[in-house]
């Protein structure tokens, strides 16, 4: 059973622990296939400049529909913003804090 978007938005994990967790391959991947950079995805550090490789903010809102559909989350309009998606540790960081834990699912910290 989906979760509410309400409280996907507020941060709280699904329920049975079918959340999936964040990796940085995961996000690699979605930039990788999505052409949204001008640089191999893959050769990025987590914490490079996406908008540095050639993301556009088109890109960025493309890239969110992406992660959305992946993880079945909803950005909050708290973060909509550039912040968010400058780097790949950026993305991992905010779609863990939607799903009510931490990158990978490793727990807090």
């Amino acid at each position: 059973m989906r979760q509410p978007d309400w409280q996907i938005a507020a941060g709280t994990a699904p329920r049975g622990g079918d959340a999936p967790a964040v990796s940085a391959a995961d996000i690699r991947a979605l930039l990788a296939e999505s052409g949204w950079l001008a640089t191999d995805a893959s050769s990025l550090a987590d914490e490079d400049d996406l908008y540095a490789a050639g993301l556009t903010s088109h890109g960025s809102v493309n890239l969110m529909l992406a992660l959305e559909e992946r993880y079945g989350v909803e950005f909050p309009e708290h973060l909509l913003r550039r912040r968010t998606f400058e780097s790949i540790a950026a993305i991992r960081s905010a779609v863990a804090g939607l799903l009510g834990g931490a990158p990978g699912g490793l727990g807090a910290g």
